[in-house]
């Protein structure tokens, strides 16, 4: 990681989880991570909505001059990056990794912006809906105007996963008049 932020959120989560694959959501203590507050996240796992802010810290929201509850953060993403961002939030909801990834943004009459996403997964809880956090912080020179479309440009997990991932592809086969089966799911 890059990001100062990013290094000291992902350390902080990283002791809040212990041994757990995620921590849960009440375990993160938003006064010991005072500091970091502005450039965090947090999106609900819900694809169908398409991963919307549910709390976004005021650096973040001063990045795209708007308040960002609610906004979808895979439509903040230029077209052909975005289905490959959903792929990643599925990754992170799905498998409960951590993710770090590299992105670009564009600015009006201006070279492009460095930035770095870190995707941190919460364990999930009888009767709360799913959700996971993150940051988005800028990596270089502090950006005056707001950011555009954002592009990714690299990503990968954080650690190694101690199970074997299930098949993001689902693959339907016709085994038979009347009978299909569907590969990948549980």
């Amino acid at each position: 990681m890059k990001h100062p932020s990013s290094r000291a959120y992902f350390a902080y989560w990283d002791r809040q989880r212990g041994t757990a694959l995620a921590p849960e959501r009440g375990a993160i203590e938003p006064s010991e991570v005072r500091e970091l507050l502005g450039d965090i996240f947090v999106l609900s796992c819900d694809a169908a909505a398409g991963y919307p802010f549910r709390v976004a810290g005021t650096r973040l929201c001063a990045l795209f001059g708007r308040d960002m509850k609610s906004v979808s953060l895979p439509a903040l993403f230029a077209t052909e990056s975005r289905s490959e961002c959903q792929d990643i939030l599925g990754v992170v909801a799905e498998e409960a990794l951590p993710l770090v990834a590299g992105v670009t943004g564009t600015l009006r009459g201006g070279p492009p912006a460095h930035l770095e996403m870190l995707l941190l997964p919460f364990a999930p809880r009888l009767h709360t809906p799913l959700s996971m956090t993150g940051s988005l912080a800028v990596v270089g020179p502090r950006i005056d105007s707001p950011l555009g479309e954002l592009r990714l440009t690299a990503w990968r997990t954080l650690g190694r996963p101690s199970r074997r991932l299930r098949p993001r592809i689902l693959r339907k086969w016709e085994v038979a008049r009347g009978l299909v089966v569907y590969e990948g799911l549980r």
